[in-house]
């Protein structure tokens, strides 16, 4: 059948990848796309993914047989529901069931009114109010802007002065909509993992957990990120944790299911979860795959990615069989200068096929493009995910790192220490 992809980043170009392998893959479609998936699939850069219309239009045209919706955006603008109503099956919840994601206030609601473990929170609507509450509660404290900010909208304060600063960026307009409202949380403390799943029908089919480093800088150190690094499997979460996990996610695809906004939830659940000493709590809820979890996630799936989407895509979770390698993945990300604020683009980026020359692997592509005179160049903060296989967890950092090194673009930052905490084991995060 003929696919198309909606996005433009690392996640867009694994789910290309992993979709392209399946014999069952005739014309692949990306828009916009990037530098890296234009090796994989067709472009196309003129189409707009926020165009609910537009996208039908294209799809119509072009006999499209599945839509997979990556970004958050374009789901929680409605996207999926214009092509959904006119047949076309898609991967990815409709805009009430994306507000999981698109409302930090209604997710926090939902796992309330579902027994979901997660932590304590309050709502604001303004300023003063919550500058009073933060006050009350102490430090340390997180701070979220309600909406989509691109992953930038959450603080984690340690300080009152940084609670209260965070408190009045949002309010005065940092996130632009998106901190309308705010939600304050108590500061729960742990490693975090994510567990994704694919979820159709009330029906939950765990992927194989990853553990992302959000901070920009060795050390867990410096400003959030959209995500530094990734790998999978998480050996640190124990075999009760694991379960408990899968049990949470079991019970949140159910709740969708009895909600009247999430009723017909068909795609990727993503649980983020603090592994507490009280066991394992929701930190949130994302409504499409993680990036950069996918990177690591799908290159583990031996399953045909194809069929697994098709049959959530056409609410038929009877049909859903998962197998996963037992190999170990790793991503290191390369960001421009400057991420994660500003930053120059239109950096030549050279020796990638050199690193793909390394056995076991694979380059995804974050934000890159084709210039002018044909050259491979810079086009956003995170530039490639540098993802690495290996029958061990040193195997693949050593190859992941070994990759790293071989690829060159004016301004390359990346963290050196993905992975170190899995191997120093749970005391890491004492």
């Amino acid at each position: 059948m003929n696919i198309l992809v909606l996005g433009s980043g690392g996640r867009e170009h694994a789910i290309a990848w992993a979709l392209a392998k399946s014999p069952n893959t005739d014309a692949l479609y990306v828009a916009p796309g990037n530098g890296g998936t234009a090796g994989v699939a067709e472009n196309v850069g003129d189409l707009d993914m926020m165009d609910g219309a537009a996208v039908l239009a294209f799809v119509e045209e072009n006999e499209i047989g599945l839509v997979v919706v990556g970004p958050e955006a374009p789901l929680v603008a409605g996207v999926a529901d214009v092509l959904r109503e006119a047949g076309v099956p898609v991967y990815g919840p409709n805009k009430d069931g994306a507000m999981l994601e698109g409302s930090k206030a209604y997710s926090k609601a939902f796992m309330m009114a579902n027994d979901i473990p997660t932590a304590a929170y309050a709502k604001f609507d303004a300023c003063e109010p919550a500058l009073e509450y933060v006050r009350e509660q102490g430090a340390p404290i997180v701070i979220k802007a309600d909406g989509l900010a691109a992953g930038k909208g959450v603080v984690v304060a340690e300080t009152l002065e940084a609670a209260e600063a965070a408190v009045r960026d949002c309010f005065d307009g940092a996130f632009g909509a998106a901190g309308h409202t705010v939600v304050i949380e108590e500061c729960m403390t742990g490693p975090e993992c994510s567990l994704l799943c694919f979820v159709t029908g009330g029906k939950s089919f765990p992927m194989a957990p990853a553990q992302d480093h959000k901070r920009a800088y060795d050390g867990d150190m410096g400003p959030n990120t959209g995500g530094m690094g990734v790998y999978s499997p998480v050996p640190i979460v124990t075999d009760e944790e694991m379960a408990t996990m899968v049990a949470i996610m079991e019970q949140s695809a159910a709740a969708t299911a009895r909600d009247p906004f999430t009723a017909d939830y068909r795609g990727t659940l993503y649980g983020g979860f603090m592994l507490t000493p009280a066991g394992p709590k929701v930190v949130e809820f994302n409504a499409r795959f993680g990036d950069p979890e996918t990177q690591v996630v799908l290159p583990r799936l031996e399953s045909d990615l194809v069929e697994v989407m098709m049959a959530v895509a056409e609410g038929r979770p009877e049909d859903i069989e998962l197998e996963w390698s037992d190999t170990w993945a790793i991503s290191v990300v390369l960001a421009s200068e400057g991420y994660p604020g500003a930053y120059e683009k239109g950096k030549v980026i050279l020796g990638i096929e050199e690193a793909e020359a390394i056995k076991d692997v694979m380059v995804f592509h974050a934000g890159t493009k084709f210039n002018d005179d044909g050259e491979l160049v810079t086009n956003g903060g995170r530039v490639l995910n540098v993802v690495a296989l290996g029958s061990t967890f040193e195997k693949a950092r050593e190859r992941a790192y070994r990759a790293c090194d071989l690829i060159n673009f004016e301004g390359k930052q990346y963290r050196n220490d993905i992975g170190r905490k899995a191997q120093l084991g749970r005391d890491a995060w004492k």
